[in-house]
This record gives C-alpha cells, sequence and structure tokens, in this order.
C-alpha cells in the first residue's frame, strides 16, 4: 500500500458514537423477505462434553468422560445457520466429503430450513473441529481439514454464477481453507448483477477482496494488512486508506471488547461492545456479518444496521461454543420499548 493516505481529502470525515440504545429506535425489520447466499469454507463442528475427576496416570493431562456428545454447523455454514435464525430465506454454497461428516452437515442445513447447494468432492474429508469440553470449560480442540480439488471448485463456481439471480445478498466467508481461491470472479459477477457483497476476510493479502461492498476484518486481521496503529486517528487513516484501495463502500472493524467502527466515504460510527458476561467468543464474527448482511438486505441504514449487528455480537457472546441468535432475542428489547415496556 501507499504511505499518502493522510494527504487524501476523503480520510477527513465526520465521527460519530452511536447510542448504546439506537437499536430501539425504529420498528424492527421484515427480515424474511431478504434472500441471502452464503458462500465459503464448511465445517461441523463437534462438541463432545464430559465430566473431569481425576488426571490421567499416563501424563498430567485430565481425563475427560464424555457424557454427551453434539454436531453444530460451522464456518459459512455457522453465518448461514445465523442468517437463518433471523429469518432470512438463505442457500449455502460451499464443499464437504463424501463421508457421514457432510451427511451430518446436510441433515442439519434441512433442519435449519437453509437451502443446500454442497459439492460433494469424494477425494477429500469434510472439515471437523472437535472441541471436548469438560466442566463447561474448553479442553481440546482437534482439527481434520482437507483442500478441495479443482475440479469441484470450478464446478462450484459455475453453480455460484447461476444462483446470483436468486439472491439479494452475498456472504463470502473465507476461512482460509481453500474454498474461495475464486473469490475475485465471484465478487466481480456479484457486483455486477447489482448485489450486496459482504466478505469475512483471512489471510495477508486482501486484494482478491477488491470491489466488495463491504469487508469485515477484526482486529488482528486488519494488523496483519496494515500494521499497528498508535492512535484512534492513525487507525482511522489506515483503515480508510485500505477502504480506498480496495474499493469498498464501507470497511466494518469488529474490536472486541472496544465495539465495533464501521468506516465510509461520509463518516466514521462507532458503537460501543453491548456490555455483557462473555462466555465464548467463538463464531461471534459469523453472527455479526450473518446479521449486517440481513440488516442491508431489509434496506436498514447503515446506522441503524451496525448497532442491531453489535447487539447479536453481543448476546452470542454469552452462549457456548457457535452459537446463533434468533430475531426474537435480537429485537425483543425493541418491541417491549415501543409497547411502553422496559
Amino acid at each position: 500500500m501507499s504511505n499518502n493516505a493522510s494527504n487524501h481529502p476523503s480520510n477527513i470525515v465526520p465521527s460519530r458514537l452511536l447510542p448504546a440504545d439506537s437499536y430501539r429506535q425504529a420498528e424492527a425489520p421484515h427480515l424474511e423477505g431478504v434472500r441471502m447466499l452464503v458462500v465459503g469454507d464448511v465445517m461441523l463442528d463437534r462438541y463432545w462434553f464430559g465430566d473431569v475427576s481425576r488426571i490421567s496416570p499416563e501424563a498430567p493431562v485430565p481425563v475427560v468422560r464424555i457424557e454427551r456428545r453434539e454436531e453444530r454447523l460451522g464456518g459459512a455454514a455457522n453465518v448461514a445457520r445465523n442468517a437463518a435464525a433471523l429469518g432470512t430465506r438463505c442457500g449455502l454454497l460451499g464443499v464437504v466429503g463424501s463421508d457421514e461428516a457432510g451427511d451430518s452437515v446436510e441433515q442439519i442445513l434441512h433442519e435449519s430450513s437453509i437451502d443446500s447447494y454442497l459439492k460433494r468432492d469424494a477425494a477429500i474429508s469434510t472439515i471437523i473441529k472437535l472441541r471436548v469440553i469438560g466442566r463447561q470449560q474448553q479442553m481440546v480442540r482437534i482439527d481434520f481439514e482437507d483442500t478441495p480439488t479443482e475440479t469441484v471448485l470450478r464446478d462450484k463456481l459455475t453453480q455460484f454464477k447461476a444462483l446470483l439471480p436468486d439472491y439479494d445478498v452475498i456472504i463470502l466467508s473465507d476461512y482460509n481453507k481453500g474454498s474461495l481461491v475464486n473469490v475475485a470472479e465471484m465478487i466481480a459477477a456479484a457486483r455486477a448483477a447489482g448485489k450486496i457483497v459482504m466478505v469475512d476476510p483471512k489471510g495477508d493479502d486482501f486484494t482478491p477482496y477488491r470491489g466488495a461492498t463491504m469487508l469485515t476484518p477484526n482486529k488482528s486481521e486488519l494488523k496483519r494488512i496494515v500494521g499497528n496503529w498508535k492512535s484512534e486517528e492513525q487507525l482511522t487513516e489506515k483503515a480508510q486508506q485500505m477502504r480506498e484501495e480496495l474499493g469498498l463502500q464501507a470497511l466494518l472493524l469488529t474490536r472486541s471488547e472496544e465495539g465495533m467502527s464501521l468506516y465510509t466515504a461520509d463518516e466514521v460510527l462507532h458503537v460501543h461492545a453491548d456490555a455483557r458476561e462473555v462466555f465464548d467468543v467463538s463464531g461471534a464474527g459469523d453472527t455479526v456479518i450473518a446479521t449486517m448482511a440481513a440488516m442491508l438486505g431489509a434496506g436498514a441504514p447503515l446506522d441503524e444496521a451496525l448497532a442491531t449487528a453489535n447487539r447479536a455480537g453481543g448476546i452470542v457472546v454469552g452462549k457456548l461454543g457457535t452459537a446463533t441468535v434468533t430475531r426474537d432475542e435480537l429485537f425483543a428489547q425493541r418491541r417491549r420499548s415501543n409497547d411502553g415496556g422496559a
């Protein structure tokens, strides 16, 4: 990147802090009319829950006696699950293996009312993240993953272009597992078709995401691209420079306990984290991008979409593992406020 961002006049824009209760300012949107396609790295999250009562005599590690097992959608599939939980019409395009785990993903998609466009790759195994939980604490995570073959990825790109007319909002969920090697072509095709394109980025190079509507990196992901910053002003300068160079309409930075910041050509919006007990941050970014995309797809203004996505992230971190936020959870306080309640 060039180093002349401070001389660029569009970097000097108003900055605004949204009030904590700004999500209550309007009626709950009609998200059931939003048609959303999620594309990316599909995973199966497995949780083994058990009791820990002793240390192994073989090594200084706890022994977990498994009592319950649970399967959830992970990666791009968790984004789709979040979108469906909000009431949108959602489809998922990705790659899984021709195996038992792939069958489980298909089954959960069906149960979650998500349209499945999964491509089966007989040469790989479905990506699995196995978490062992003892006394409500994660003890270890074991990952199983393979990279999809080129033939399957070409077929997936062809199907992506065929599906575009049926959807309004596209989410590209990149976990750097190999399913989005054609992401630049996907973005170009979706933007040419007039779609909103949201990208959850990964890696050391964001240039393949050029031309997307919005990128949603977290702090560590942004630092890998633009380097560290010493002040809010320097962060704004770096974020705006990257937004301009990639041709983005907006850059949404998720900042953990610091909340979120949204950078556009017209202004910078900040919102504080929705204060609550943090139980598990895994999958929170999936919830944020799904909620932001759903709100924008429903025609909500950026500030309302940002505040609502921030609230959704605050709710989901209070749950164990890759979880979702339902429409009722997200807008319950808004309805009570409009009815004259709390």
